[in-house]
């Protein structure tokens, strides 16, 4: 199952490589009421999780006998929103004991920075692994939490009330866009997809950019980490976010209409608490921008 967030980009329901449910829709053919529905008159066509059909090479009810009903295909073993709401409990949970932790023992930023670059390269080598990894996620999830805790107790030591700031923040953008996205407000759409992917690797650039200036020219670089366009950039992270949380709630949708394993709801859980940590981050260091000038 593709998830929304870059790094998971290369695993997918992909037809013809494109986005789970966002190709561009065929025409139907004429004759065909079907053409249009990829469940309707052949459910395995582009599913990767299709199974063999429990009724194939069924007999038809010879007359005078008793009517018996074809069995319906298991169920068990397929990813539902239990699953995932399940998963990212944990997953989120283990991010807000492990941060809390942090915050407790005064963890310091040196090793939180370590934590943080730890959870890092688990990121990224469960992103390029085949199949989900609980384990893997878990271990992502404690060391990022770590590197949270630290972090958000020493910009709260600057500006006081910070942190809670960041996390009520953060509730309230997945609030409105599970809201909206229910709602239909936000349709994720091929077209919507690769804006969000071209504008996310664009500021992803521009932000290393700033980076590598920052680091051998001294100071904060190009700006974009403070002041005026410190707060502009903060505002378009913010927003890049919670078009992800859009793509991540089309990803568990599509994964319980595919009939997707039940494993894979950890890489729901996964990519949720990763857009979500991104969230978090760009509200924190914008209350830091925006208070700490005052």
């Amino acid at each position: 199952m593709r998830s929304s967030n870059p790094v998971f980009s290369r695993r997918g329901f992909s037809r013809a490589g494109g986005y789970a449910g966002f190709n561009a829709q065929q025409q139907p053919q004429a004759g065909n009421p079907y053409a249009s529905n990829p469940y309707a008159a052949n459910p395995q066509a582009g599913n990767p999780y299709a199974q063999p059909s429990p009724y194939a090479g069924q007999q038809t009810q010879t007359p005078g006998q008793p009517y018996t009903a074809p069995q319906a295909p298991p169920s068990a073993g397929r990813m539902t929103m239990d699953d995932v709401v399940a998963r990212t409990g944990m997953t989120l949970g283990l991010v807000v004991v492990t941060a809390a932790v942090a915050w407790l023992t005064g963890l310091s930023l040196g090793l939180a920075l370590g934590a943080g670059l730890v959870a890092m390269v688990l990121g990224f080598v469960q992103a390029f692994k085949r199949k989900a990894s609980p384990a893997l996620i878990l271990a992502y999830a404690a060391f990022e939490g770590l590197f949270l805790g630290a972090l958000s107790n020493y910009v709260n030591q600057w500006v006081n009330g910070a942190a809670m700031q960041a996390v009520l923040g953060t509730m309230a953008v997945f609030t409105a866009v599970l809201v909206m996205y229910k709602t239909r407000i936000i349709r994720v759409t091929q077209r919507f997809y690769r804006f969000v992917m071209a504008a996310a690797i664009g500021f992803v650039l521009l932000m290393a950019v700033n980076l590598l200036f920052a680091a051998f020219g001294g100071g904060d670089g190009l700006g974009f980490r403070s002041g005026g366009l410190g707060i502009l950039f903060g505002v378009v992270g913010i927003v890049l976010g919670a078009l992800f949380l859009a793509l991540d709630f089309k990803q568990v949708e599509d994964g319980i209409a595919y009939g997707a394993p039940k494993e894979e709801a950890w890489l729901s859980a996964f990519g949720l608490t990763l857009t979500l940590v991104w969230i978090y981050m760009e509200f924190l260091r914008l209350i830091a921008i925006l208070q700490g000038d005052n």
